[in-house]
């Protein structure tokens, strides 16, 4: 196991974290899990007050463990309130269920809408609750996670409010590339969410991708993608159980850069995927935003790439069924929602179709819908 420093908070975390958002279905299973990543060199747990009786379980498995204290590093997650007595009184409300003196971080769980930074913002918010709970030493860093756009990330990060940020970013999905850079410049710790679910469903893929990926599996290809780069400090482990910690950690020790054979696996994906989508290929450039009708269309668009070009339709079809369903964590409406008005064409640089591909992609990924696993 590699570890890095955690920008300006100097915590020094693993390059794999463990998120309990999975392994939290039940005490034992959390507590076994838990002690088998311990084991395998992992320092940092990340939790939520969304997350079920994740914090519960916590609580109670450092406890039954006889862990201490000053050698994991504990991060919760609580909501965005524009109540300060709110805030204040989760921040307690966690303190009693981890059963610990002080978290080392909390971040606000989901600064997703331009209305959740004005509640940070604002001087009688949640964010002067929890700069009052560092003074008395109840918390020692505070960061922030997001699904929101790149323009609102870029902004709250222009706050100087925050020490670290939950962020997507693979390879599969690179728009948050700015992100990367700007945090870095600020020397902001980086906790890269969800690269291998929401990263393209990786421990699940598609022939056609592990014969692109291959010696690599396209997992250990997203793992390596994200380790090379030293701006990154830790990626999330959403292990449902010990098993499943043992595949993702072997790459545990390999943080450094890209080698020729990995570019060049890179590479061939990205052929691949010029050569089967052609002219229909999305560049992902944004421009044809904002949508009269609120479709999230460089997303629907990157998943119809993905299904189209590496037959990565399971991975498209369970994103594409959360737009809708999923409020500001996953914004935007599906493609059928198309007016044709064509107010997106002259903006396109690929001279795209996009009302005809935001309906095929409607077509080939829509289904029953879907919702946040914690909700």
């Amino acid at each position: 196991m590699r570890y890095r420093r955690f920008g300006k908070t100097n915590l020094q975390l693993s390059v794999f974290s463990l998120g309990m958002m999975h392994c939290c279905h039940s005490e034992s299973n959390l507590i076994k899990t838990l002690n088998k990543a311990i084991s395998l060199g992992i320092n940092h747990f990340e939790t939520a007050k969304a997350y079920g009786k994740s914090e519960d379980y916590l609580g109670i498995a450092l406890e039954k463990l006889a862990l201490k204290r000053d050698k994991i590093i504990i991060t919760t997650k609580l909501l965005p309130t524009p109540s300060y007595e709110q805030m204040q009184a989760w921040i307690d409300d966690s303190l009693t269920r981890l059963k610990v003196k002080y978290i080392d971080c909390i971040a606000i769980h989901g600064i997703n809408t331009w209305e959740h930074l004005q509640w940070i913002k604002s001087p009688k918010g949640c964010m002067q609750a929890l700069f009052q709970a560092k003074k008395e030493g109840k918390v020692k860093h505070i960061g922030f996670s997001t699904h929101g756009s790149l323009e609102l990330i870029l902004a709250t990060l222009k706050t100087d409010l925050f020490e670290f940020i939950n962020l997507h970013y693979y390879y599969f999905f690179q728009h948050n590339w700015v992100t990367i850079k700007l945090a870095s410049q600020k020397d902001l710790g980086i906790f890269i969410i969800s690269p291998a679910d929401k990263g393209g469903r990786l421990y699940n893929p598609p022939e056609k991708l592990k014969q692109l990926s291959h010696p690599l599996s396209p997992l250990h290809l997203n793992y390596r993608f994200l380790l090379a780069n030293p701006s990154i400090t830790t990626l999330s482990l959403g292990a449902a159980s010990p098993a499943e910690l043992t595949n993702p950690l072997q790459v545990a020790n390999q943080d450094y850069p890209l080698t020729e054979a990995e570019k060049e696996i890179i590479h061939n994906i990205e052929l691949e995927l010029a050569q089967k989508l052609n002219t229909d290929l999305c560049q992902q450039c944004y421009q044809c935003l904002p949508c009269p009708e609120n479709i999230n269309i460089p997303e629907i668009l990157r998943l119809r790439n993905l299904a189209v070009g590496l037959n990565m339709t399971e991975y498209g079809q369970y994103r594409y069924r959360m737009l809708e369903n999923a409020g500001h964590w996953f914004a935007g409406n599906k493609g059928n929602k198309c007016t044709t008005c064509g107010d997106c064409l002259p903006r396109c640089p690929e001279k795209l179709n996009i009302p005809e591909l935001l309906f095929d992609s409607h077509e080939r990924l829509n289904g029953p819908s879907r919702r946040r696993l914690w909700e």
